[in-house]
């Protein structure tokens, strides 16, 4: 699980996904859902035991990097595939 930054975007997310499958999660501490789904993606992520890794983005530190893919609200998730975004939730 790592906390991405945009010095750090391209090496952990669009990188990474050219091995393993990378959810790229939005989220910002002030946000009550995301205290809920962020624990069980962890706990997910875990289970997966290094078959798909977890990008964190605090949209509140990384504002472009949530105005690149167009985030209006949190949480949102966006799994990367082979170094593209391959689907998404809110």
């Amino acid at each position: 699980i790592k906390d991405v930054t945009l010095p750090t975007f391209m090496s952990d997310v669009v990188q990474a996904s050219l091995k393993v499958p990378v959810l790229l999660y939005f989220t910002a501490s002030w946000c009550g859902p995301c205290k809920q789904l962020g624990p069980t993606l962890n706990k997910l992520v875990e289970k997966a035991a290094g078959k798909v890794q977890l990008a964190r983005v605090d949209i509140d530190k990384n504002q472009q990097i949530a105005a690149q893919f167009g985030v209006q609200s949190v949480p949102t998730v966006y799994a990367f595939v082979q170094g593209q975004p391959v689907d998404a939730f809110q």
